[in-house]
């Protein structure tokens, strides 16, 4: 039993660390619309997060198939999950690399604003598509951890009520902070290229990463105090 307890413990906490990504460019999306309309995507976004993988445990056996090679190019070995990879990486560089042009080129030019109803379907269909992404990467990791299905029904729950919590907190700091907008779509990049890498075969550790944008976030702290007191 202590050794099913440690396992949901570790699986919690892992799905949380994968879970930030999700809840980062949840909230950088969730700026573009007006106050009211914020909590609504964050919420749409993370519960369905939590169907999605809800429904992958559900089909479990399907998702493992997805880690079986499908085609073989330049040496390398393609899979279902590959694909998936290749594609929400290219997405996340796509959407990071856009935010951060329009927030340091062209932010001061006035551009027609597009009705919220039409913005918010479109911004919730790219939240879904990066649900999708982290939801299959979340599942065979957990599939990789722990054999028994209800300590991952239980680890889904926990780390989406823990998101929930969360995601409002995260939501109003970068909101309040513009250089940490930046610094958090920066972050979004580097795991953009950690899924394209990981999708051809290349796997970059995630601690790596996750340290570099721990030390970026504590140097943008450390410089924002030195010049409020100044």
């Amino acid at each position: 039993m202590s050794e099913t307890i440690i396992a949901l413990i570790s699986l919690i906490a892992l799905e949380v660390i994968l879970g930030i990504d999700n809840i980062i460019f949840i909230s950088i999306l969730a700026d573009k619309l007006p106050e009211d309309q914020r909590n609504k995507l964050r919420y749409w976004g993370i519960g369905l997060a939590m169907i999605m993988r809800l429904l992958l445990l559900a089909v479990i056996s399907w998702i493992l198939r997805l880690d079986q090679t499908l085609f073989t190019w330049f040496n390398i070995a393609f899979s279902g999950k590959s694909l998936i990879l290749i594609v929400g990486g290219l997405f996340l560089l796509y959407k990071s690399t856009k935010e951060i042009y329009h927030k340091s080129e062209i932010a001061s030019e006035e551009t027609p604003r597009i009705p919220v109803k039409s913005s918010f379907s479109k911004l919730l269909g790219e939240v879904i598509l990066l649900d999708l992404v982290f939801s299959v990467d979340s599942i065979i990791t957990a599939v990789g951890m722990v054999n028994e299905l209800w300590v991952m029904y239980t680890a889904v729950i926990v780390t989406v009520i823990i998101m929930l919590v969360a995601s409002k907190p995260i939501s109003d700091f970068i909101h309040k902070h513009p250089s940490f907008k930046i610094l958090a779509l920066c972050f979004l990049m580097m795991i953009g290229v950690s899924l394209l890498a990981e999708g051809f075969q290349f796997k970059i550790p995630k601690g790596y990463i996750y340290f570099s944008m721990a030390f970026a976030f504590l140097v943008d702290v450390i410089q924002m105090k030195t010049v409020k007191h100044k």
